[in-house]
């Protein structure tokens, strides 16, 4: 809770910047602001408070929020230069804070209502960011289908609310939770209407298959600074919502979805990793691997065991930490070279050896390849999975990632085995932090991965 009232006061004095001119120090001040939050959020571990009977700020929500905080301080270390470029710099901070705001709603929620507002506090504010970059058609259109796709999401979700609501009388997840338990054979088909409905608009927020359309253009239209938020922060938040409200309310009428979500995730990580090799945009490329990405955490909700949080916590933490790194990387090279094809990083290796280095680390943890992080992060959800029978399921897991090496390999035979005549590129000194901080995290967590595991 502490973390939402920070956030929301540092969205509130963004807005005011503008007026009492300190827009200059806003930058700063709000680095410091996501540290403070994130010392108060700690201070909120193994409290189990219940704010309002709507929001319950357990060790669960507290570790998201955290992991989510410390992906923002990433996140704004990288964007330096997004929130210098735009004469509107404090609407956007203001707009990327209130973002935040609606992702820690989003983990802690423990009513239908506030995963309604939380989603859409987050929704709205992303709807114009994937359009701020107001000249660019493609950034227009970005943000258009992005309205287009949500607005269907949001009526599925709201469709679905109202349904349970109708079964049960409460919006509350526990109470929700023991009218399915003690009305076994008698819950009203209405109920499971309510479920599947629900369950599209989730997929929609996640960009899970057949409803993953709208990401890879939103994704390749939005500047890539907001691509980077919605790859990360965004899709960490959504699935935290995802795995509280199915492994509550909805555990106990698993056979309604299970097989449902089975074949999803499947398709998800197959077309999600078989189209992103067919792609020659770097940028379009990693908006399909985000898609597969969704596959592999749609197996740990599978799975419905006491390892699945801990699986996705992990999970989420190495691949936001993987894309901020490669999405930076893919900033600095398109500003340099004014495109973002696979082309644009050959001979890279020998021009900016720093930034191909950092490259190869990312995508390997995104490949999940050892010691990176995101090979225990595969490992604990293919663990996950296979605990509760779904052998098969991981299987074509395996076979995507093998496909997954593929197209990241791709990226690393451009940058060292590839020639090019092109000069160094200039890298800014927050850049440089970053992307040493983000590869010295990578590797720290491949060796260590329990110190993220254990915590749920």
């Amino acid at each position: 809770m502490k973390a939402l009232v920070l956030l929301s006061s540092l969205g509130l004095i963004s807005l005011l910047a503008e007026i009492f001119s300190f827009k200059k120090l806003l930058y700063p001040f709000v680095l410091i602001g996501l540290v403070a939050t994130f010392i108060f959020n700690l201070s909120d571990w193994n409290t189990n408070i219940t704010y309002f009977k709507m929001m319950h700020y357990d060790n669960y929500a507290v570790a998201f929020t955290s992991v989510l905080l410390v992906i923002a301080f990433l996140w704004f270390l990288m964007s330096e230069s997004y929130f210098k470029e735009e004469s509107s710099l404090t609407d956007h901070f203001a707009l990327i804070l209130f973002a935040l705001a609606g992702t820690v709603i989003m983990v802690s929620y423990t009513n239908m209502t506030m995963l309604f507002l939380g989603i859409e506090i987050l929704s709205i504010s992303m709807y114009i960011l994937a359009g701020s970059k107001k000249n660019d058609l493609e950034s227009n259109e970005s943000a258009f289908k992005y309205l287009i796709m949500g607005a269907f999401a949001t009526g599925f979700l709201l469709f679905g609310i109202t349904l349970i609501y109708g079964a049960t009388g409460s919006f509350d997840l526990t109470e929700i939770k023991n009218f399915v338990t003690s009305h076994q054979g008698t819950v009203p088909s209405i109920f499971y209407a309510g479920v599947l409905l629900m369950l599209i608009g989730l997929s929609f927020k996640v960009s899970a298959a057949p409803f993953h359309f709208w990401a890879p253009d939103v994704y390749q239209g939005a500047p890539t600074v907001i691509t980077a938020f919605m790859a990360t922060i965004v899709k960490t938040a959504a699935f935290a919502a995802f795995l509280r409200l199915f492994s509550t309310s909805f555990a106990s009428v698993n056979d309604i979805w299970v097989n449902i979500v089975w074949v999803m995730a499947a398709l998800t990580l197959l077309v999600g990793n078989i189209t992103a090799v067919m792609q020659t945009s770097t940028k379009r490329m990693l908006a399909y691997s985000s898609v597969a990405h969704a596959g592999y955490m749609l197996l740990a909700l599978l799975a419905g065991n006491s390892y699945s949080s801990s699986a996705i916590l992990f999970y989420t933490t190495a691949y936001s930490i993987g894309s901020i790194a490669t999405f930076c990387i893919l900033n600095i090279v398109t500003n340099a070279k004014g495109n973002h094809s696979v082309d644009s990083f050959k001979g890279l290796g020998k021009s900016n050896p720093l930034l191909a280095f950092v490259m190869t680390i990312a995508l390997l943890s995104l490949a999940g390849i050892p010691p990176t992080a995101g090979f225990f992060a595969k490992y604990y959800i293919f663990t996950a999975a296979f605990q509760s029978g779904f052998t098969g399921l991981v299987l074509i897991a395996i076979i995507a990632s093998l496909v997954g090496v593929y197209y990241y390999f791709r990226i690393i035979i451009a940058m060292y085995f590839k020639e090019s005549t092109d000069e160094t590129i200039a890298i800014q000194l927050n850049h440089k932090i970053l992307l040493i901080v983000v590869a010295v995290a990578t590797i720290l967590l491949g060796l260590f991965p329990d110190f993220i595991i254990r915590l749920l």
